[in-house]
């Protein structure tokens, strides 16, 4: 008579690879911390299926090659096939070729510029069809359509502004000036921009700047004493934790669209920052990556529980079209494209350091990561 299979103890241990030092430690750190209070809150639950959650973490410092290096190291020498991580688009990629070669699983809680998908990515950020396209509207309704892009230099920005470009010549809007700079960018480098914006008056700054860049650009512009009720400087990437290391008076009246800010309604949201703040202090704000990062760990729960394995095929088959209600509301991961159906809102900086918001939409908008419904914008 064959043996019976024995039931485990045996923690089920995952990959964790945000960035606590570097450039973009501003973001990721707090990425870091939503996954670990998750991990802590479902150990706290009992684990999935009686055994704990051990996450194996690496800093990669803010080098993209970092990632792929530590991702390779997770797979092949601590026998992990579960990651989460990433903020850059950069990093992304320097992981995605590891992951899907050995056939692990990457969880991806960052907003990105689209047109990918991968059968060993989930992901759990925004895809232009739930940011780009409402932000587009909403700032040529209320600003004016003449857009100045400034960008840091990498994968992610020159996408996203092709897409926003994209965007705006739909609606007979114009891009006046654009400007990459290095993610290593000091403050001193955004001031040949500010000029510039000073000779072209766009009605609208897009930025798509990302980590310490993003405190200089918006500190440089407030020393020019540019006004945002004119003039404000839109994004995708700013969010709470840029505002506070910025000064909450610098970043007052900019526009961020994203699917979460830590002042939307509701009791699950309440709770979540509530913990959020006891675990990481009072004055640590959530933010849209946090949020992702930690709601991203209970869909992972969810569909380990239901798989029992950590085998990529067959977790991967539970997790596709898995729900989960998220602090910003009900979210699923799309079977068709292993992205998340999620909500769109638009926010306004208060001088609290929050986001007051202006719009949003009435249910989760579906993942269109090709932007297939949107007309010359999907054109390649």
């Amino acid at each position: 008579m064959p043996d019976l299979p024995q039931k485990t103890a045996a923690p089920w241990r995952v990959g964790v690879l945000f960035s606590r030092t570097g450039f973009m430690s501003v973001i990721e750190e707090t990425q870091l911390q939503g996954t670990l209070l998750a991990i802590e809150e479902i150990n706290a639950a009992g684990g999935v299926n009686g055994r704990e959650l051990v996450p194996v973490v690496y800093d990669p410092g803010s080098e993209s090659a970092a990632f792929g290096h530590y991702a390779k190291r997770l797979m092949i020498e601590d026998n992990v096939t579960t990651i989460f991580g990433c903020y850059t688009s950069s990093s992304r990629k320097a992981v995605l070729p590891v992951v899907e070669r050995l056939n692990g699983l990457l969880w991806y809680p960052t907003l990105y510029e689209g047109f990918e998908a991968s059968a060993n990515v989930i992901y759990t950020g925004a895809a232009p069809n739930q940011n780009s396209v409402a932000l587009c509207r909403f700032l040529i309704d209320t600003y004016g359509s003449r857009f100045y892009f400034i960008g840091s230099d990498y994968i992610y920005p020159r996408e996203s502004n092709r897409v926003m470009r994209e965007l705006l010549k739909q609606s007979g809007g114009s891009v006046v000036g654009e400007q990459y700079l290095s993610l290593r960018a000091r403050r001193q480098d955004f001031l040949p921009i500010i000029q510039d914006l000073r000779r072209t008056q766009p009605d609208v700054v897009f930025s798509t700047v990302v980590g310490e860049g993003t405190v200089y650009l918006y500190q440089a512009y407030v020393d020019a004493g540019l006004d945002p009720r004119t003039m404000p400087i839109a994004s995708l990437t700013t969010t709470e934790a840029e505002i506070r290391a910025m000064g909450f008076d610098v970043g007052e009246g900019h526009i961020t669209a994203a699917p979460y800010f830590q002042g939307v309604g509701g009791e699950a949201n309440a709770s979540f920052v509530a913990r959020y703040k006891k675990r990481y202090g009072d004055d640590e704000p959530t933010n849209m990556c946090v949020e992702a990062a930690y709601f991203q760990l209970y869909l992972f729960a969810k569909a380990l529980g239901q798989a029992n394995t950590l085998d990529t095929d067959v977790l991967r088959s539970m997790v596709l079209g898995t729900s989960f209600d998220a602090p910003q509301g009900h979210v699923t991961i799309d079977p068709s494209s292993s992205h998340t159906d999620l909500w769109t809102r638009i926010g306004k900086v208060n001088r609290r350091g929050q986001f007051d918001v202006i719009r949003e939409s009435p249910a989760p908008v579906h993942a269109d990561p090709f932007l297939i419904g949107y007309g010359r914008a999907a054109a390649r």
